[in-house]
């Protein structure tokens, strides 16, 4: 099992600064949906932008820590007008 505090974690190192927002779905520490906003995004098709999170947690997700992970990635600004609308 691995909490939503090491998911951040393992994120963060990879993407200093990105925000990052961990949810357990099942209670179980094995089912996770990030939400992350990210500068490094920027540019980055959607594809690209996920590979960065799975890269991230590359070593949990190989050794089925966690077994099914939903991401959704933002650049600052998409963010930013996801939440002022």
């Amino acid at each position: 099992m691995i909490t939503p505090q090491q998911v951040e974690a393992m994120i963060k190192a990879e993407l200093p600064d990105a925000q990052v927002q961990v949810q357990d779905l099942t209670g179980g520490g094995d089912h996770y949906q990030v939400t992350v906003v990210s500068s490094q995004f920027t540019g980055k098709a959607l594809v690209q932008q996920h590979q960065l999170i799975y890269g991230a947690l590359g070593q949990a997700m190989s050794t089925e820590a966690i077994h099914a992970l939903a991401v959704k990635t933002y650049t600052p600004e998409a963010w930013q007008a996801t939440t002022a609308s």
